[in-house]
């Protein structure tokens, strides 16, 4: 049936060329947005003005000598009616438009019988003819697998999908904004580095050519901004992509975009104020207001926000002690949850796994989650207060991660000794183990401020939108179709 209708739009695509009439021309006439002659549309009636529209066929009646049919465009949909006595190419016009074709229109505006506001077509041109059908108008596109492959008809026939990606532009616009206000000053970095660094995930490899080099497509924006502030730079930020070859869920992307920054002279504490403020003033401009919900489970963004002790929720979790527990203790725990650890398994990588087992689910509403063991982060500073523990903050929302920072280990020393932890790790089959980065060492050798560093990814806009996170970008990686 497809190929049937195909092949008929085919033809009148022929018809059209046949007729001297070129169905994809350069040029096209606008003069109004669909929103604009809606809004304007008393002021354009009593001036008889004539408007010019463009955009794409989604409604079409042929009443005989007259059409009608519902233009839409970027703003809205706007009703044109097409006469014979109007337009000297009706007839083939007739023979040849389809549901889906994109039209440009000229003709004054006026009101039907039945007060709907029309443009009066005196001037009509093919712009773009569809071989193509659109999906059905009612049923839509339901199949998931179907709307994310051809993401492209899921907003055109889904307007709350094309809604939620212009409230995806504003979330980032926010978080730049705000961060401009704060006197960041936002930078551009390389994607590709010569050693993956700032993040526990495994990368993505390519081969540059020219230098007859591996290299690695970044896993983290963190090691190159911090080397900024070794360089002079006190407050800096970038959004920008992410990659890592990791598994799909409805948490992770393989390639994904996150917000980085990195404020010299302040540490985690001063990093809880400031987020809370800017995380109220992002979900509130991207959302218009400040609770939202998340697989049933309704969160209150406006609240103050509570600080919560990492040791304390995990031993209550899993009656373990994770700073005096035994790897053989934490690694027969996460046998016991399912977990299915692999040997030669971290162990902060055992402590995490445990931990998002049993207690992260049960932290809902906005928290600040603070002091885990040193082992699961090598890049924050230690506490003073107890050095088994690192000064992190991760904010937690819904039951997952939605932002993590710490105030930064810029101990040359203190980083090369857990590099070369992560790098035994990695030896004994964690793929995920941090690698021992020489350049940014003798970075830190130079001298790098006392700073606090934070970043988040687009999970939060997915938590804010009710979705899973490859839901919320335009054209998630997917396996070929079969």
């Amino acid at each position: 049936m497809l190929d049937d209708i195909i092949r008929e739009r085919k033809n009148k695509l022929a018809k059209l060329q046949a007729a001297g009439v070129d169905p994809y021309p350069v040029s096209s006439k606008r003069t109004h947005m669909a929103d604009e002659v809606l809004t304007d549309f008393a002021k354009l009636l009593r001036g008889k003005k004539k408007v010019f529209l463009a955009g794409r066929v989604i409604g079409l009646r042929d009443m005989g000598n007259v059409m009608f049919l519902d233009l839409h465009d970027e703003t809205g949909t706007m009703q044109a009616i097409l006469r014979k006595d109007n337009l000297k190419d009706f007839a083939l016009l007739k023979a040849t438009l389809d549901r889906g074709d994109f039209l440009n229109i000229g003709g004054p505006v006026f009101l039907t019988k039945t007060k709907q506001k029309s443009v009066e077509a005196k001037f009509a041109i093919i712009l773009s003819k569809a071989l193509r059908p659109l999906p059905d108008k009612w049923a839509g596109i339901e199949d998931t697998e179907t709307r994310l492959r051809q993401r492209y008809l899921d907003l055109i026939m889904n307007p709350e999908v094309a809604t939620m990606f212009r409230k995806k532009t504003a979330f980032w616009e926010s978080f730049r904004a705000a961060m401009k206000r704060g006197g960041f000053l936002e930078v551009e970095l390389p994607v590709l580095e010569s050693v993956p660094g700032g993040a526990e995930a495994e990368p993505f490899t390519t081969h540059h050519n020219a230098l007859d080099t591996d290299f690695y497509l970044r896993i983290s924006l963190e090691l190159p901004l911090k080397k900024l502030l070794v360089a002079g730079y006190e407050k800096v930020f970038e959004i920008g992509r992410i990659f890592r070859n990791e598994g799909i869920d409805k948490d992770h992307l393989q390639d994904y975009t996150q917000i980085e920054f990195y404020w010299a002279y302040h540490d985690y504490r001063d990093l809880m104020v400031f987020l809370e403020r800017i995380y109220k003033e992002v979900i509130k401009k991207t959302t218009g207001g400040l609770t939202s919900t998340y697989e049933g489970q309704k969160i209150n963004w406006g609240k103050k926000w509570a600080k919560v002790d990492y040791v304390d929720v995990f031993k209550k979790g899993s009656d373990l002690d994770p700073l005096s527990a035994t790897d053989a203790e934490l690694f027969a725990k996460a046998e016991a949850l399912g977990l299915h650890p692999e040997k030669g398994l971290g162990r902060g990588r055992l402590i995490d796994l445990i931990f998002k087992k049993t207690a992260r689910p049960k932290l809902v509403e906005p928290c600040f989650l603070i002091d885990p063991p040193v082992e699961i982060e090598p890049l924050a500073k230690r506490s003073p207060k107890d050095p088994r523990r690192v000064e992190r903050l991760q904010i937690v929302a819904a039951g997952t991660e939605l932002g993590k920072g710490f105030s930064e280990l810029n101990d040359p020393v203190d980083q090369r000794a857990r590099f070369e932890e992560q790098m035994r790790l990695r030896a004994a089959g964690d793929k995920e183990a941090q690698q021992l980065d020489e350049d940014y060492v003798e970075a830190l050798e130079y001298g790098m401020p006392p700073a606090a560093g934070f970043g988040i990814s687009e999970r939060l806009f997915a938590v804010l939108m009710d979705k899973p996170v490859r839901e919320t970008v335009f054209f998630p990686l997917m396996r070929k179709a079969s």
